[in-house]
């Protein structure tokens, strides 16, 4: 029969496991015959997730388990996740429930059925979450799949199911850096968008604050797009030629009217605006910058502290 690992990446889950686990086995039950590995990954927990990850395994022989040495990230849990999958088809989904597993009947049936490679699922409203926020995630997702050539839909999640040609796909990727939206849609693939309704945490607290959101949608698009960069010559080849209407301006007014100190305010207005997008453009070189640094260092993405099977 075919096998479908379920990857969940886990920081400070420990309300929140016992539920997910008791619907995901009720879920894999409803697929019967197929057969099923939990596979859950510890991104450093301090909360006792662990300790509930082990006695997890204890109960169901199909429960296994990554713990890393400190927090990772999920990009990192998620990358060692789908590298210690071992099933046929491979689904990545959160532990909040916020992920419903009644859904992976559906994405089984796109993916073994329906001829798709993958089966995602996308939000179709933002209910609970602060207008300003609901409104930064749209025009991301606006704004990066203009200006770059990663295929992501506006209310995509994590939660979906692939055959392993694509998760091989993936995985061939060894970037640092990891925005795993973007990786999904360049790599491509014939997917199919499963929509539904948001649904709320089903315990404990996000770990994604507005500003963790900010720096994240900044990594994907330096990841995944080089406009920032033309943004940023353009905007200097601009600026060079206002700087210069400007100087004629200058020159013209002292020749004219002999007053050469008249204007120190605009002066210092012209000054200190160029200062700023000097240093606004440097800022986005230095980004692109950092990131090639991290990836020239070849760091490991991840450490495994502990397994199912014992210490590492």
């Amino acid at each position: 029969m075919p096998k479908i690992s379920i990857v969940v990446p886990c920081y400070n889950e420990r309300e929140a496991l016992p539920l997910f686990f008791r619907e995901i086995v009720r879920t894999a039950e409803e697929m019967a015959p197929v057969e099923f590995e939990f596979l859950f990954v510890d991104d450093g927990s301090s909360d006792g997730t662990l300790s509930g990850l082990r006695m997890l395994a204890e109960q169901d022989v199909r429960v296994r388990f990554l713990s890393f040495s400190r927090n990772f990230g999920k990009e990192a849990a998620m990358l060692a996740g789908l590298e210690a999958a071992t099933g046929d088809y491979v689904a990545t989904m959160d532990a909040d429930l916020q992920d419903p597993p009644s859904l992976l009947p559906a994405l089984y049936h796109a993916v073994t059925e329906e001829g798709y490679d993958c089966a995602a699922t996308r939000r179709i409203n933002r209910d609970g979450e602060p207008p300003v926020r609901s409104f930064c995630a749209r025009m991301f997702y606006k704004l990066i799949n203009h200006i770059s050539d990663a295929d992501i839909v506006d209310g995509a999640r994590d939660y979906r199911l692939m055959c392993r040609r694509m998760v091989d796909a993936v995985l061939s990727l060894h970037e640092y850096n990891r925005f795993s939206k973007g990786i999904f849609g360049w790599v491509g693939f014939q997917t199919k968008w499963v929509p539904f309704v948001n649904v709320e945490r089903a315990a404990g607290e996000t770990k994604w604050s507005f500003w963790k959101l900010f720096l994240y949608s900044v990594e994907g698009i330096i990841a995944f797009s080089t406009a920032p960069l033309a943004v940023a010559s353009v905007l200097g080849g601009l600026l060079c030629v206002v700087a210069f209407l400007f100087i004629l301006v200058i020159v013209f007014k002292t020749l004219a009217f002999g007053d050469s100190v008249g204007g120190w305010p605009s002066m210092m207005c012209v000054i200190l605006f160029l200062g700023g997008i000097q240093l606004f453009c440097i800022g986005i070189l230095g980004q692109y910058l950092a990131k090639t640094y991290l990836e020239t260092k070849k760091r490991p993405i991840y450490l495994i502290r502990e397994t199912e099977k014992g210490l590492k």
